[in-house]
């Protein structure tokens, strides 16, 4: 009985593999934002069914993300900093850059706001009010979209947010889902992007403060890695996905995609890209 059960043991790692040997995939670096609010998850099956490539996801800051690139470490990137990104293909280690999807950013704090920024229009003038409050602000500090963005934005206010940092400024150094469980555990403001606080669910102390900004808006591209770059790269299966994401299928699919009732990202590929289901 031992026997055979080592014998059915063995012969079960065999098989894993072997089957890990023919599994067809491509690797894919992205940011926290579309790892933590589920949306790859929801979307790579669905690729899969269709064409049998699986695509491996690192989930990291668009800075990281982009540095994978880089290295040749990801066959493609799927980001949200189009200044990062328009580096990226100007120093030759991207290609193809589509526009695939949107949604905005949004500030998140105390339930009793503070710094009294809920009745505000402007994103800068909220800013301005948490800063003038001293009230704890926690930013990701880690390269992210989502951070060079936030820093985009204190640039317009005119504060020296660098003057205050281990102050009431506080940078985490950390993806999105887990500065908002910082925030949430220091009573204090971030931004975030609002698909990731849809989906965040330690609310406690925090609420959704501000939104609907244009300066606040968050637009995803895509962008092949360059296989004259890097020979090593799966260019051809990774320009199914990239067509894929930014066909009809694959919008309609963006689309589908909600949480509690809300859809979290907006497909708007670009026009010169696929606009037919693959065949």
């Amino acid at each position: 009985m031992k026997r055979t059960l080592i014998f059915i043991l063995i012969l079960l790692f065999n098989i894993s593999i072997v089957y890990a040997k023919d599994e067809v995939f491509i690797t894919l670096s992205s940011t926290t934002s579309t790892d933590n609010s589920g949306l790859l998850d929801y979307l790579i099956p669905k690729f899969k069914n269709k064409t049998g490539i699986n695509v491996r996801v690192i989930a990291v800051g668009t800075g990281r993300a982009l540095l994978l690139g880089e290295r040749g470490d990801a066959d493609l990137v799927l980001v949200h900093h189009k200044p990062s990104e328009e580096k990226f293909i100007s120093k030759g280690f991207g290609i193809e850059r589509r526009d695939v999807m949107y949604n905005d950013y949004v500030i998140i704090g105390p339930k009793n706001d503070p710094a009294n920024i809920k009745h505000l229009k402007k994103a800068v003038d909220a800013f301005k009010l948490i800063s003038q409050s001293g009230i704890p602000f926690i930013s990701r500090g880690d390269e992210s979209g989502t951070h060079k963005k936030e820093r985009e934005l204190w640039e317009l206010t005119g504060v020296d947010i660098d003057a205050y940092s281990g102050d009431w400024y506080r940078e985490a150094g950390a993806g999105m889902g887990a500065t908002l469980n910082i925030a949430n555990a220091m009573n204090a403001y971030t931004m975030s992007d609002r698909g990731t606080w849809l989906s965040f669910k330690n609310r406690d102390q925090l609420t959704l403060l501000f939104e609907n900004d244009p300066p606040l808006f968050n637009q995803y591209g895509i962008i092949l890695v360059s296989p004259e770059r890097y020979e090593h790269v799966k260019h051809k299966e990774a320009k199914l996905f990239s067509d894929w994401l930014t066909s009809a299928e694959g919008q309609q699919a963006i689309a589908d995609f909600t949480l509690e009732g809300q859809q979290l990202f907006f497909p708007n590929a670009s026009r010169e890209v696929a606009t037919s289901v693959m065949k």
